[in-house]
């Protein structure tokens, strides 16, 4: 007994271990719709900005006054931290000279990086003529971009099926996309055969995980319901009876998280997306945990 549990801790620890600065990550943000959400939101950005991510996304609605709040946070983001800022953008509700204009805006404001989406279709809207390929295009022909796109490793809930689904990505990646973010997921498996699936297609970008820390299982269902996203059952038996126990809550979803993280290091990947919902706590503590901390500017 005693063997086996020095051989369990060793490969724990060599776990841990390979993990420690091996990992880039990003992360996205929301623009806050009222002054305490703004306030968060700020706290969130400069306890995170530190772990010096790869750059960090901020959404984008199609609603005007969304959209007037994502420009500016991003305006701020640029001016005040060190940060990288790649803002959401989707061409829904928005005619081409528009997304033209405020590509050239961008790119002028010294943005390099942008997610490039179609956007959520209005309800009562007609079938979509325009895709995110068609936006990644646009955006190319303007600058060179760093762009990002929408990957669903268990299949755009709009997508008649998987292979579909899989031959859209490809037309952005073909557009200049250089890297698929994923929807959020718990499956592991779902992505690792998502990933196998895109190399069998052609498509030769990094397809980024994105991770989402569980603070709350009830708005999770909510969301993943919405997206079509599976919940294993594992899941609910963890958060079960957790209902009026946030602490608990959020232990039990960094610990998920963490363990998502390693599992697919292991299988090769680096670079994660963390989707954090305007709050750095728990994201900030998964990172400290799989080695991304601050960097310590040596004595000379």
């Amino acid at each position: 007994m005693a063997f086996h549990h020095a051989q369990f801790s060793q490969s724990l620890n060599q776990s841990l271990a390979e993990l420690n600065g091996g990992i880039n990550v990003s992360f996205e943000f929301f623009p806050p719709s009222t002054p305490e959400m703004e306030k968060l939101l700020w706290s969130s950005i400069r306890r995170l900005e530190p772990l010096n991510p790869k750059f960090v996304s901020v959404t984008y609605g199609a609603n005007s006054g969304v959209r007037d709040r994502t420009h500016s946070v991003i305006d701020r983001i640029q001016n005040e931290t060190n940060l990288v800022a790649a803002p959401h953008l989707t061409l829904v509700d928005a005619e081409e000279a528009e997304l033209r204009d405020l590509a050239k805006q961008y790119w002028e404001n010294g943005v390099r990086s942008i997610v490039a989406l179609r956007g959520d279709l209005p309800d009562g809207s007609l079938k979509p003529t325009r895709f995110a390929a068609d936006l990644v295009g646009l955006l190319k022909s303007v600058a060179d971009f760093d762009i990002s796109v929408a990957a669903y490793p268990e299949v755009h809930p709009e997508a008649a099926n998987a292979q579909a689904d899989l031959i859209n990505l490809k037309r952005k990646i073909d557009a200049g996309a250089n890297r698929a973010i994923t929807q959020f997921f718990f499956d592991v498996e779902s992505y690792l055969r998502f990933r196998d699936r895109c190399v069998a297609a052609g498509i030769d970008v990094e397809i980024v995980p994105g991770i989402l820390p569980v603070t709350n299982f009830t708005q999770l269902k909510r969301f993943a319901g919405m997206t079509n996203v599976s919940l294993p059952s594992w899941l609910h038996k963890q958060f079960d009876g957790l209902e009026d126990d946030p602490s608990t809550r959020q232990l039990v979803g960094a610990n998920v998280a963490i363990d998502m993280v390693k599992v697919l290091s292991r299988e090769g990947v680096k670079d994660f997306h963390f989707y954090t919902l305007n709050r750095a706590e728990l994201t900030y503590a998964i990172c400290h945990t799989l080695g991304v901390r601050p960097q310590v500017a040596s004595a000379s």
